[in-house]
């Protein structure tokens, strides 16, 4: 039990899960900035690597105010509730084994639900702010998620219909058998598939219409503040680290690699890390590059492209299997 909690408190699980997404925001951050020809952080730490650490701390320590009219038990609960769920959902990561903290057959829905749930967070926080620009983008967030968790799903299915099973730890054994990751086969379509939802989830360029600061100040974020603020800019690190995990582990292998004897945790942790910044990347490509879309040309190029893809691969995987 004891060799459980720290699991749980130090390694795999809240500490290396809290220092990873901001040492990943770091790489976000960094060549993002070197995408459009900038320097990136600097300042705090080696190459700016303390930067994002530094942000956190500034939040907390500035001024937290609560609006007039907001809900202010719903306002305080939101913040708090968004980091923890995304910490749960971590805990299902395969990242010091081949399975992760948390193990159990369907895990792989839970994992699912878990983005869904933190979408209805977003949603109440903007809702209980009171505030029209809130309003506005807690209901875009609504929007998106109508577009793009069916195809985010439907891409993740795929894979478990490759590996005949709803468990995580059974997707990274099903690659270990068959000596070959799923994205090198049919399932690279959902990889992509998967790539470009997940973009939409996190809300980031070109799908962060709820958070647009030319339109509506800041969206569902709008009237945040100091600590609050804080925990929700953590949420989303987590969310990142989160998503790029959960793709490196449907469809890279995850852990999986070349080991040694006595090495297996520190080797797995390894692979993993590497697997998930090169997700990382490839997210950070799709920020660069693109514009942001309105609410309308995101749920059209769901509706109309990433929906039929994925339904098209789940019968592609139906017939391979």
């Amino acid at each position: 039990m004891i060799l459980d909690f720290l699991k749980m408190l130090i390694f795999p699980g809240i500490l290396f899960a809290l220092s990873a997404s901001l040492f990943y925001e770091w790489i976000d951050r960094k060549f993002y900035a070197k995408l459009q020809n900038r320097v990136g952080p600097h300042v705090a730490g080696p190459f700016g690597t303390l930067q994002p650490l530094a942000d956190f701390i500034k939040l907390l320590s500035k001024e937290d105010i609560v609006p007039a009219a907001a809900d202010k038990a719903l306002f305080t609960l939101a913040p708090i509730l968004a980091p923890f769920l995304l910490l749960f959902a971590i805990m299902f990561l395969p990242i010091a084994g081949l399975s992760g903290i948390l193990s159990f057959e369907g895990d792989l829905v839970v994992a699912v639900a878990i983005m869904s749930l933190y979408s209805v967070i977003v949603y109440v926080a903007g809702q209980a702010s009171t505030s029209r620009f809130a309003s506005i983008g807690a209901e875009r967030s609504v929007l998106q998620l109508i577009g793009y968790e069916i195809p985010l799903t439907l891409s993740l299915i795929s894979v478990a219909l490759g590996a005949n099973s709803l468990r995580i730890s059974d997707i990274v054994a099903a690659q270990a058998e068959r000596g070959l990751w799923f994205i090198l086969g049919p399932q690279a379509l959902g990889f992509a598939i998967f790539l470009i939802a997940a973009q939409a989830e996190m809300e980031r360029v070109p799908f962060d219409v709820p958070e647009a600061e030319q339109e509506i100040v800041a969206g569902w974020l709008v009237e945040y503040s100091g600590r609050r603020l804080a925990l929700f800019r953590l949420s989303k690190d987590l969310e990142l680290f989160y998503l790029s995990g959960l793709a490196a582990t449907a469809f890279l292998g995850g852990p999986l690699g070349p080991t040694l004897p006595g090495l297996e945790p520190v080797l797995y942790t390894v692979y993993f890390v590497i697997k998930s910044i090169v997700v990382l990347l490839l997210f950070t490509v799709i920020r660069g590059i693109f514009a942001r879309l309105r609410i309308d040309q995101v749920l059209s190029f769901c509706w109309k492209y990433l929906v039929p893809l994925s339904i098209l691969l789940v019968l592609i995987t139906r017939v391979v299997v």
